[in-house]
Order: C-alpha cells, then sequence, then structure tokens
C-alpha cells in the first residue's frame, strides 16, 4: 500500500514532503521518492530501500521549490530499485500512484507505437507518457488529466505536478483513497489525514471517481463524469502533537 503526499507552499517543500512520507511509514514500502520544481524543471531524487536513504540522498543532492509530491513505493510492477521508485516522470509531467493500472500494457503498446520510450519496469510510467502525450497535442493540463483518465482501467490515487507549473497539482482517486487539505493560501494532498495533520486541520476527501485541480487559491473538484462538484471541508481533529 503506497503512500503519496503533495504541497504547494509558500516556502520550499522538501523537508515537508519528507515529514509526509515518514508519517506514511506504517503502510509498508520498499523505496521512495520526491519531485519538485526548480526554474520550471522537474527535479527529482529517489532512493530505494528505506526512507532514511531518501533523506541521506537530499543531504547530499538538496533540492529547492515551492511545490512537490512524494512517494512511498509498495511493488506491484517491477522489482524495488531507484529506477522503479516515483516520482515517475517525463520532460514535462511527473506523477505518484497508488494502485494498479490494469490496461497498462495496452496502453504501453499504443504510447510505443507513438515513438515513446518506457525507462521502467512500472505500470504507472503508462500514465506519465499519456499525459504527456495529451500536452504535445496542445491541451493544457487540465484537458490532459481528463483525456488520460477516461483511458485508465483500475483502481488507483494519482497525483500530477507539471513542468513550468508552480502553482498546480491535478489529483485523481478511483478505489484509493485520497484527501486534500486547506491552508492560508497552501494546499495539500495524501493518501489520509494523518499525512497532513501537522500541516493542516480542515480536509476534504475524494469521493470515488472524483479528481481535482489544485492551486494555492482554490480547489476545483470533478466527478468522473466531469461534471463540478463540492465535497465538505472537515475539521479533523488530529494534530502535529499527537504524531
Amino acid at each position: 500500500m503506497c503512500g503519496i503526499i503533495g504541497i504547494i507552499a509558500k516556502k520550499p517543500v522538501a523537508g515537508e514532503l519528507v515529514g509526509g512520507l515518514k508519517r506514511l511509514e506504517y503502510r509498508g514500502y520498499d523505496s521512495a521518492g520526491i519531485a519538485t520544481l526548480i526554474d520550471g524543471r522537474i527535479e527529482r531524487r529517489r532512493a530505494e530501500g528505506k526512507l532514511s536513504n531518501l533523506v541521506a540522498r537530499l543531504d547530499k543532492e538538496p533540492v529547492r521549490g515551492n511545490i512537490g509530491i512524494g512517494h512511498t513505493r509498495w511493488a506491484t510492477h517491477g522489482q524495488p530499485s531507484e529506477k522503479n521508485a516515483h516520482p515517475i516522470a517525463t520532460d514535462k509531467v511527473a506523477v505518484v500512484h497508488n494502485g494498479i493500472i490494469e490496461n497498462f500494457q495496452t496502453l504501453k503498446k499504443e504510447l510505443v507505437g507513438l515513438g515513446y520510450s518506457f525507462h521502467t519496469d512500472t505500470d504507472t510510467e503508462a500514465v506519465a507518457n499519456l499525459v504527456s502525450h495529451h500536452l504535445s497535442q496542445g491541451l493544457d493540463p487540465t484537458q490532459a488529466v481528463a483525456r488520460t483518465l477516461e483511458r485508465l482501467e483500475g483502481a488507483f490515487a494519482l497525483v500530477f505536478l507539471f513542468a513550468g507549473k508552480h502553482d498546480l497539482l491535478i489529483c485523481a482517486r478511483r478505489g484509493t483513497p485520497l484527501a486534500i487539505g486547506y491552508g492560508d493560501g497552501e494546499m495539500f494532498v495524501g493518501s489520509d489525514s494523518l499525512a497532513l495533520a501537522p500541516l493542516t486541520r480542515h480536509i476534504a476527501y475524494l469521493e470515488e471517481g472524483d479528481w481535482a485541480v489544485v492551486t494555492s487559491k482554490k480547489v476545483q473538484i470533478f466527478d468522473r463524469a466531469n461534471n463540478p462538484v463540492a465535497r465538505e471541508v472537515r475539521e479533523t481533529a488530529l494534530s502535529g502533537a499527537l504524531i
């Protein structure tokens, strides 16, 4: 069971991303990683094994950026390795993923036929390449994700980070929980409220089939039919003091 966190903040997020992943360690994992934007470019740090290995990597090769995503992975497709660790990225998009894309082999075959290369053994790379393909066709990130979600089969939670977009995360859930945390000019996405507890007490839970466009100022949530919907923002009793 993988762990996911995403943050849009007013300050560098690498430390908070790692903190969120630490709170998700109870889910079990065999690799971990984060991605941020530096001058509009996606920058990743990943490591096989315990989160302490990722922390050591970040100590040697720190990353800046006020927006980012993080992931602890329990391998389902491909062996535990840095190569297969999330975030999975192209030059246009990085994605973290919990779940299984059941039709990834079909998608991969189509994308290879279109000239896309695959460098990991993960099903997630088909998602990243499919979003990249739609972006290269002139769609904006919201349109590209919507088009991609129409093709995906399986159960998943996804969070996307886009090159050049310093105030945008897009997330989606189908069969796998995902929560959005609301802050003051900051926003957070996580696998559960525990991941977000020290960051915010105001949380909305995506319902089955929902996906959301998240910026520092607002959250737009859509159902599986792409209709705008509202989800209740609740105040959680969890706080950093309880972690």
